[in-house]
């Protein structure tokens, strides 16, 4: 008689089998992916320096800042308001790539530059050109700065500190320098994620610059939950998720010994196809401007470069992208008198907890906290024409 029980074991057996020669195979494909450049991977900043003097990488890697400066033009051609596009060199001589946006059909351009400048300040990876849909109609009523985070696209990208706290400083220390090279008084100060958290770091420190403070989906600022000890298992309600397995936490460990993005410039010639497969929600984001892969070759291009604001960022965060440095352990220091507006997506993986204990935090001070519907991570792309007239309407509020 045929065992039923030996028959359901034997496909169990054999579906163990396919994943477990799956997860061999995924193993195996980043292995090879890697091997050609571990040591690079290592530390890539003893083979790449600021220089640009890459030694083999060019042949392997197809990246450079021509063809990122090439992919950011193809972007800003979408642009109809006058552009200035220039580096704003540092004291340090470092250079901040920064891009200037003015209404050309404002009646007034001496009223338009009287008001407050907005600054926009991208987040981790990014760079001006994706704000590609936010640039024409922000500048309609004020003039627009967007610039390249130190170490980030087609800015400087010096060597950084494996200190949390003197990473923070340099990117801070930067936008400061970037103020007064570029001559603003005072200004809107917008960040978006990374950007958010630097954004909200320089308004502490120099908060007679900020007129008014726009967080975009920050990223830093709760506290990483410590795991809690649980005394009465047997009444706790809370649901437990499975850990991972012992694969997905050893590939894990073994790249969180890298820079965030290694992966990407270790691929080699495979690199922009990865950040096609993986990121081709940029791909839609923008395809009614572009119908090829124009904005996931800027990213690529932006990221295959010399890692500098990544290590940065490798130095601010903790795993799983937790900040070392917490910034809702900090928010009581900003001026009581700021107004404060924290924009969430309502997709996104940031909690938007955070902004509303940022809120309880500040007390009487103006905080407000919106959440922008279907919108993800990338608030600024998803629903731009809503995100565009909030971003407006604040801005507003200040002259």
């Amino acid at each position: 008689m045929h065992d039923k029980s030996s028959a359901f074991g034997g496909a169990s057996f054999r579906l163990l089998r396919n994943v477990c020669l799956e997860k061999v195979a995924v193993s195996t494909l980043l292995c090879y992916i890697t091997s050609a450049s571990c040591a690079a991977m290592q530390d890539e900043t003893e083979f790449e320096d600021t220089n640009g003097n890459w030694s083999w990488w060019p042949s392997w890697r197809p990246t450079s800042m021509s063809l990122l400066k090439t992919a950011e033009a193809k972007i800003l051609a979408c642009l109809h308001n006058d552009v200035w596009a220039r580096f704003v060199t540092l004291p340090d001589h470092n250079r901040i790539w920064t891009l200037t946006v003015t209404n050309k059909t404002a009646r007034r351009a001496s009223e338009q530059a009287s008001k407050t400048p907005l600054v926009m300040v991208h987040g981790f990876g990014g760079g001006v050109g994706l704000w590609i849909r936010n640039l024409d109609a922000l500048s309609r009523a004020r003039p627009v700065h967007a610039f390249d985070l130190l170490g980030f696209g087609r800015s400087s990208r010096p060597p950084f500190s494996t200190d949390a706290e003197l990473a923070e400083d340099q990117s801070v220390t930067s936008i400061e320098q970037w103020r007064q090279t570029v001559g603003l008084e005072r200004m809107i100060l917008l960040g978006h994620s990374l950007g958010g958290y630097l954004a909200t770091s320089y308004a502490i420190r120099y908060p007679d610059r900020v007129s008014h403070l726009i967080l975009v989906d920050p990223w830093g600022f709760p506290e990483r939950p410590q795991p809690q000890a649980n005394e009465n298992a047997g009444q706790s309600l809370e649901v437990r998720r499975p850990a991972p397995p012992r694969w997905v936490k050893a590939i894990a460990s073994v790249f969180s010994l890298f820079n965030p993005l290694a992966v990407i410039r270790a691929a080699g010639p495979w690199g922009p196809g990865l950040v096609t497969r993986f990121r081709p929600d940029f791909k839609r984001k923008f395809e009614d401007l572009f119908d090829d892969n124009t904005m996931t070759e800027y990213l690529y291009h932006c990221n295959a470069q010399t890692p500098s604001g990544e290590v940065g960022f490798r130095a601010m965060s903790e795993s799983l992208g937790w900040a070392k440095r917490p910034m809702m352990h900090r928010v009581h220091l900003l001026p009581p008198s700021l107004p404060v507006t924290m924009l969430y997506g309502s997709r996104s993986w940031v909690d938007h907890s955070s902004g509303h204990r940022v809120a309880q935090i500040r007390g009487q001070s103006p905080t407000l906290v919106m959440v922008i519907r279907n919108a993800s991570h990338h608030v600024y792309a998803d629903e731009y024409e809503e995100f565009n007239n909030v971003v407006q309407k604040l801005c507003d509020t200040v002259d």
